[in-house]
């Protein structure tokens, strides 16, 4: 019966209600809890109660102490086995491997590689090839990128997708008729074999750059474009002084990817540069890795891995700044 009543009261409230007048609608319910209580949907591992006890504390530390010793062995540990077996006798080695100079350091092995296996020539070389890589390479990307992503002619999506189709074919497939081009190069006909030109112009055609530099500038401000253009910028103005220092992080990527690629490859410079005096590091040291005693060998990749160490911790910081707007928003 009250229910009934109840009923009745809001009809009659309704009808005389003035006409237009929209009613309110019913106020939304009550949001639910900030936290989550254990075994719900969605919920943490560890409730914050649970986090309060010291022994679900002690417990988390130990977990994290253990998972953070077992990264570091698995990152460093064969980096630092290397550092320590460049300057052992090689007969430590071999016996006992994980020892620490059972019988003292062996500081002549450094000397020893750097003069009996010329480092030093090859290591100018490895820095040579990784320099015009890289300028190739960073040229090549953010061009290719500013003109896909912020020009954006009306082939660009055609542009994109043939970039894309270059990345699924394997890059074995096209080492013979890419050697056949370097023997033989259209327009100048003039073989590039035992040239540096052999290694620099192919590495500039890096698809994965060019879109990982194309998604980058897919997700800067398009009203710093359109302000710029306003004031007169024309396309290379717009590219020079916005798109590039808003661009610093993600061609501080390419870089490490660039250098770090040239600093490894081996296939591709052993077939065109068969001259041992314009060899780098990582075609010399396979090639007289059986000739030179295992201390000896160890130690000239010790000095051999001393350079990507020092870029990565000189370019470190770029791959963590979030100020990459500053250099355009100045002024």
């Amino acid at each position: 019966m009250t229910t009934s009543t109840d009923e009745t009261a809001g009809v009659v409230a309704a009808l005389q209600a003035p006409a237009g007048a929209v009613a309110r609608p019913a106020d939304p319910p009550a949001p639910p809890p900030a936290g989550r209580r254990r075994g719900e949907p969605g919920g943490a591992i560890i409730s914050a109660t649970d986090r309060r006890r010291p022994m679900v504390r002690r417990g988390q530390t130990v977990l994290n102490a253990t998972l953070l010793a077992l990264l570091l062995i698995i990152g460093l540990g064969p980096l630092l086995w290397l550092v320590k077996s460049g300057i052992t006798p090689t007969q430590d080695t071999l016996r006992r491997p994980m020892a620490l100079w059972p019988h003292g350091v062996a500081w002549s092995n450094l000397s020893t590689a750097w003069t009996t296996m010329d480092l030093g020539r090859s290591m100018a070389n490895t820095v040579a090839i990784a320099a015009g890589s890289w300028l190739a390479q960073l040229v090549v990307a953010a061009t290719g990128g500013y003109v896909l992503s912020v020009l954006r002619p009306r082939y660009a999506p055609l542009l994109t997708s043939a970039v894309l189709a270059t990345l699924l074919v394997p890059t074995v497939v096209l080492l013979v008729p890419l050697y056949l081009t370097v023997l033989n190069p259209p327009l100048i006909h003039h073989s590039l074999i035992n040239s540096f030109w052999a290694l620099w112009i192919p590495s500039a055609a890096n698809a994965f750059n060019v879109v990982l530099v194309k998604r980058f500038f897919d997700g800067l401000p398009r009203e710093i474009f359109e302000a710029a253009e306003v004031d007169g910028a024309g396309p290379f103005r717009l590219f020079w002084s916005i798109v590039i220092p808003m661009s610093r992080p993600i061609l501080g990527v390419v870089s490490v990817f660039a250098i770090i690629a040239a600093w490894k490859d081996f296939l591709w410079p052993l077939l065109v540069l068969p001259d041992p005096a314009k060899q780098p590091l990582s075609v010399r040291l396979p090639i007289l890795a059986g000739s030179v005693d295992l201390g000896v060998l160890l130690a000239a990749l010790l000095i051999s891995t001393i350079a990507p160490i020092v870029l990565f911790l000189l370019v470190q910081r770029l791959f963590l700044r979030g100020a990459g707007l500053g250099g355009a928003l100045k002024g």
